[in-house]
């Protein structure tokens, strides 16, 4: 019988124990890996998701993502005359946090460029994407809403038409997808109070200029809906989102389209890395640390728990020497108890990291590349683990076995 697996059977309980421990240890390792990659791809999924080729924003921000962008409606129809542009939308996003069922409800909103984007591209799981302009939405299932379920936002009133799995903003809220314009419209709601006070504060504005004075049309128009004042301008909307013609060179429609003076291009690449580099930069790096010290951690575990073995079965290995067995036959039962305890403990940690990562309140994205190169650290940490034991084991004198 292999002296690895017979040692293992006579010190089964605490082998077992020791393997559980180690293999709770690698599961941690398996999740930051997979906080990570998920951290990254929550962050990157609405730059992938709308599939625009270049993003427009406002002049010298990082937006629309990174920075808040304030652009005017019409520039959509400047970009669409670019040459090289096949499309360009409308693109409104932010961020509200309402009370919902006598709970906070935080979620990002999304604006679609309707008609031509009505959601068809968002990953759905249920239900239909948007078919009017008006009072529909598209929600990710982490929100909790259920399809035709209606939410109240601002002084409208939204159905839920479609569900989406993982489309939430780089902080992890789920997103709802609207019309650009339901976007606007629940992004610059105001009460009727505070409606009343701004409009009473424009005429009374206006009655003080000699124009407001001898012109009283002038004072009612003041006193009406802002979008019927030409001085004032309509909602903005976050950016413009292109898609390029086929063949169209993104770095030229870019020159052309960076001479304008009230906006800055980028291209999804661009956008991609102010992402990563902005808004999640400092998270991405922290959970990289702790991998790296949790990797560095199982290490020392392990070649603590391997050099407590050896000292275990000093007095067998003093026999063994005494008898005339080969150090190899030593070094070979140390190695094996290692990159089987090494073995047993990813197998467990992995089966504990399959029941317990779907709970996590944020998507831990476990590729088979990752268990790979987690699989590869084990390997490597077994066989250092087990330097520690045979450098021991080594130094047994064989007289200690009658001493």
């Amino acid at each position: 019988m292999n002296l690895a697996v017979r040692d293992i059977r006579h010190s089964l309980g605490r082998f077992t124990l020791t393997t559980i421990g180690v293999g709770m240890l690698l599961m941690v390792v398996m999740g930051m890996g997979g906080i990570y990659r998920g951290l990254v791809d929550d962050a990157l999924v609405v730059t992938r998701g709308v599939g625009a080729d270049l993003w427009v924003v406002q002049r010298d921000t990082r937006g629309p993502f990174a920075e808040v962008s304030r652009l005017p409606r019409s520039l959509v129809d400047r970009v669409a005359t670019v040459p090289g542009v096949q499309d360009a939308r409308e693109f409104v996003f932010h961020t509200i946090q309402r009370e919902h069922r006598d709970k906070p409800l935080r979620m990002g909103v999304l604006g679609l460029g309707w008609p031509s984007d009505k959601g068809q591209g968002l990953p759905l799981i249920a239900g239909r994407p948007l078919a009017q302009n008006h009072f529909e939405m598209i929600a990710d299932e982490s929100l909790g809403l259920v399809l035709g379920e209606q939410l109240r936002l601002g002084k409208d009133t939204y159905t839920v038409v479609g569900m989406t799995r993982w489309l939430v903003t780089s902080g992890g809220d789920g997103i709802a997808c609207f019309t650009s314009r339901d976007a606007q419209a629940i992004q610059f709601d105001e009460p009727g109070e505070s409606v009343r006070l701004e409009r009473q504060a424009r005429r009374d504005r206006a009655s003080e200029l000699d124009f407001g004075r001898t012109q009283p049309s002038v004072l009612e128009r003041a006193s009406g809906q802002s979008g019927n004042i030409a001085a004032l301008p309509g909602p903005a909307i976050s950016a413009v989102i292109t898609r390029l013609a086929p063949g169209a060179d993104a770095g030229e429609v870019q020159r052309l389209m960076g001479g304008w003076s009230d906006v800055t291009t980028y291209t999804r690449a661009q956008q991609e890395d102010l992402l990563l580099k902005g808004s999640v930069d400092r998270a991405r790096r922290q959970i990289l640390l702790f991998r790296v010290l949790l990797t560095v951690i199982s290490a020392v575990i392990m070649a603590l728990i391997i050099y407590t073995l050896t000292l275990d079965k000093l007095h067998p290995i003093a026999l063994l020497k005494l008898i005339g067995a080969p150090n190899r036959t030593i070094v070979a039962l140390i190695m094996q108890q290692s990159l089987i305890m090494g073995a047993l403990a990813f197998g467990v940690g992995y089966v504990i990291g399959v029941k317990l990562f779907p709970m996590f309140p944020r998507r831990v994205l476990v590729t088979n590349d990752d268990l790979l190169r987690v699989a590869g650290i084990v390997l490597v940490i077994s066989v250092f683990a087990s330097l520690l034991g045979i450098w021991k084991a080594m130094r047994v004198a064989p007289n200690e076995a009658i001493g």
